[in-house]
C-alpha cells in the first residue's frame, strides 16, 4: 500500500473540505434567500459536476488553468510555476468537482430553517450578520457537517478529474485512486486490494458519521 499516495489524498480531501466550508456557505446562503429570477442558472452551474463525466469536467478545468489561459498565465506570472499538474491545481479542481455536495447540503439546511425565527431576530434589532452566526449557523450544524463529510469522502475517491488535471506525479498529484489503477495495470492485485480496502473503510466511516449526526431524513430514509 502506497502510504505517500494515501497521505496526499487525505491532505487534499481535508483542504478541499475546509475550502468548501468557507466558500460554500456564502453560495448556499445566497441560493437559499435570493429572489433573483434567474437564480436557477446559478443552481444549474453549481450542480453541473454531478452530471458531467469527470473527464469532461477535468478537460475544461485543464484548459481553463493551462499556461496559455488567463488564469494559468496569471498564476505563472505570480508564482513562476504551472497551475496544472501541481497540487495547487489539483486542489482547485477538487473544490470545483465537490462543490455541489457541499453547497446543496448547506442550502438544504438553510431552507429548512424556520423563517419566523430569523424574522423575529431582525425585528428585535439583530443585524443580518449577527443573525447568521448566532441563529442560522447553530441551527444548520447538521447540514454543514453532512456537506463537509460528503465532500471529504468524494474527494478521497476522485479519479477522472485528478488524472486530467494533475496527472500521475508521485508525491505531488498521485492520489490513492490513481495508485489503485496503476497497481491493477501492473497486475499487483494484493497492493491494489489493500488501498481499495482502506478507501472502503474511509467511505463507510464517512457515511456512518453523516447518518449519526444528521437529524433529518437522508436520501429519503426516514429517521427512526
Amino acid at each position: 500500500m502506497d502510504w505517500e499516495a494515501i497521505l496526499l489524498t487525505t491532505r487534499l480531501a481535508l483542504l478541499t473540505s475546509i475550502t468548501l466550508l468557507i466558500i460554500g456557505i456564502p453560495i448556499a446562503y445566497w441560493l437559499s434567500f435570493s429572489t433573483w429570477r434567474f437564480k436557477f442558472l446559478v443552481e444549474a452551474i453549481v450542480a453541473l459536476p454531478l452530471v458531467l463525466p469527470p473527464t469532461v469536467l477535468g478537460f475544461y478545468i485543464l484548459i481553463a488553468m493551462g499556461p496559455m489561459s488567463p488564469i494559468g498565465g496569471l498564476w505563472e506570472g505570480l508564482t513562476g510555476g504551472h497551475l496544472v499538474f501541481s497540487f495547487g491545481g489539483l486542489l482547485v479542481a477538487s473544490v470545483l468537482y465537490s462543490l455541489p455536495f457541499a453547497v446543496q447540503s448547506f442550502a438544504s439546511s438553510f431552507n429548512s430553517l424556520d423563517r419566523h425565527l430569523i424574522e423575529a431576530a431582525w425585528t428585535l434589532g439583530a443585524s443580518r450578520f449577527k443573525t447568521f452566526f448566532t441563529i442560522m449557523i447553530p441551527l444548520s450544524t447538521s447540514g454543514l457537517i453532512t456537506g463537509v463529510v460528503l465532500s471529504f469522502a468524494h474527494t478521497m475517491g476522485e479519479f477522472g478529474v485528478v488524472l486530467m488535471v494533475g496527472g500521475n506525479i508521485p508525491g505531488v498529484t498521485r492520489t490513492a485512486s490513481i495508485d489503485i489503477y496503476d497497481k491493477v495495470q501492473a497486475l499487483d492485485y494484493a497492493s491494489a486490494g489493500k488501498t481499495a480496502l482502506f478507501l472502503l473503510i474511509v467511505s463507510f466511516a464517512t457515511l456512518s458519521i453523516v447518518y449519526g449526526f444528521n437529524k433529518r431524513r437522508i436520501y429519503g430514509w426516514p429517521r427512526r
